[in-house]
């Protein structure tokens, strides 16, 4: 069994900065795994922060480039995102996603982040 569990999320003022982290365990190899943070905002669908790919391509969602930086660390098992110059717009549940292609798709329980003065 794959489990993903997040960390890091809470309040935040605008403009300020947080990191989540991501720490998965279980019978996983790691290293064949897209992974992905997503995020949810109240009312909206869930959409796409960023992306690790398990052939190192990095993609970033709308409106986040230049902000925000995800890592990866396959020994480790973890995927990480820095958040910066955090807006209101941020706020959401952040969740973890690990997909194998054609195969799995994990996903943890959520880490929520609020962006407020």
């Amino acid at each position: 069994q794959v489990r993903l569990v997040e960390s890091g999320g809470g309040l935040v003022q605008p403009g300020g900065s947080l990191r989540l982290s991501c720490a998965a365990s279980g019978s996983i190899t790691f290293s064949r795994y897209d992974m992905a943070w997503y995020r949810q905002a109240p009312g909206k669908e869930r959409e796409l922060v960023a992306l690790w790919s398990r052939d190192d391509e990095i993609r970033y969602g709308q409106g986040v480039e230049g902000r925000f930086t995800i890592s990866r660390d396959n020994a480790r098992k973890t995927v990480g995102l820095g958040m910066n110059s955090l807006k209101p717009a941020d706020t959401g549940v952040y969740y973890c996603n690990a997909r194998w292609p054609g195969a799995y798709d994990h996903w943890g329980q959520g880490t929520r982040v609020t962006v407020s003065s």
